[in-house]
Formats: C-alpha cells, structure tokens, sequence
C-alpha cells in the first residue's frame, strides 16, 4: 500500500459487504462485462436493497474492489470457497482499498500476533485513530461522528472474519491464513501484510 495514498472514510459508506461482494463474485466468474453484472445486480435486487440507487453504487463499489485485487483466483476464491475462506479473502480485498484497513490491520493486528499478545479492546482502536488524527491533515478534521462510526465499522470487521468472538470480546483469536490467500498475497508482493494474518515465515 503507497503511503502517499489517502486516508478515506468511505468505509462509513462501503463497509465489509460480504454478501454483496460474494453475489458480485459470482457473477464476475460467469464472465459477465462490468456494467452487465451491474445491471443485473439491479434488476433482479440481489443485494435486497430498499432503493435502486444504492443497489447500483453498491454493485460499483464490489465491482471496483473486486477488480483491485488484480487476481482472478481471489475473485472465484470468493464465489466459490467456504464462509470463513472468502471473508478472509475478502478482507484482503478490503485491506487493498482501503490504506486505513491496511494500516490498522497490519499496525495493531499484526503487531499484536509478533508479540503474542492476544489483549483487544476499544483502546487499540482509540489509540490507532489518535495517531492518525496527530499524523494527518485529512483524518484531523474528520468529526468525531465519522470516528466512532469507523470503530464500529473496523471492529464488526474483527468479529465477521472471526478475529473476534464478539464487539465486546477482550482478545484477539488465532487466525490462521488459507494457503490460496498466502499463495495471492506472495505473488503480489505484499508480504508485508502477512502478520496481519497472524502467517509469519
């Protein structure tokens, strides 16, 4: 991840989707063009979404995530493995999108699994964002609105990929990293973010 990239909030708009990128997925395997998996994603509401409008920015938004990771075997990795495969990969995904997914991930996660130290709590994320919010322009004048909300959004993120039991669990579980993800992430040379998967070799 370039560290000249900026740090976005739109995690608060664009959180995990899990479902929504295994739908989207699945579709991109079938071959289809990006706007026809787009169209078809609208027009028969496979996100089950109230609106159209956020149907089609949504479908985008997985398109374009999707499609970041610049891996097709993470892409049918996704619409095809187990839950706990594809959350994975899909955070991998996330993490490749988003700079502050990736720094969190590989500063405080990461860190956590070097030392052995399994302690989690809502200090960690308020000690991460506090430094951030010190070290960057952009993230100081994000409101206090904007950072609870990307807690929230950052540790349903622990739970949904099992690095967590629950919001209000005090450790971190041991993950272990599925050869497919390794194998994707050493190919793309971003070994760096390999502790973030508790893999260190």
């Amino acid at each position: 991840m370039d560290s000249t990239y900026p740090y976005i909030a739109s995690l608060t708009r664009e959180p995990f989707l899990f479902f929504e990128m295994r739908t989207t997925a699945r579709l991109m395997v079938e071959g289809l063009a990006d706007n026809e998996i787009i169209d078809q994603i609208c027009s028969e509401n496979l996100f089950q979404y109230p609106t159209e409008k956020s149907i089609k920015k949504m479908a985008g938004a997985c398109v374009k995530r999707l499609k970041n990771m610049g891996d097709d075997t993470l892409i049918s990795a996704i619409a095809s493995q187990p839950n706990d495969i594809a959350k994975q990969i899909c955070l991998y995904a996330l993490m490749k999108q988003s700079r502050l997914v990736w720094e969190f991930m590989l500063t405080v996660v990461g860190e956590k699994y070097r030392l052995r130290d399994t302690s989690f709590g809502k200090i960690d994320l308020n000690t991460f964002f506090m430094r951030l919010q010190e070290q960057d322009d952009a993230v100081a004048t994000w409101s206090d609105t904007t950072i609870t909300k990307l807690k929230q959004i950052i540790a349903r993120i622990l739970v949904e990929t099992e690095y967590l039991d629950d919001i209000r669990s005090d450790h971190l579980n041991p993950v272990w990293l599925n050869p497919i993800l390794e194998n994707a992430i050493k190919s793309n040379n971003d070994d760096i973010i390999l502790p973030a998967f508790n893999y260190f070799s």
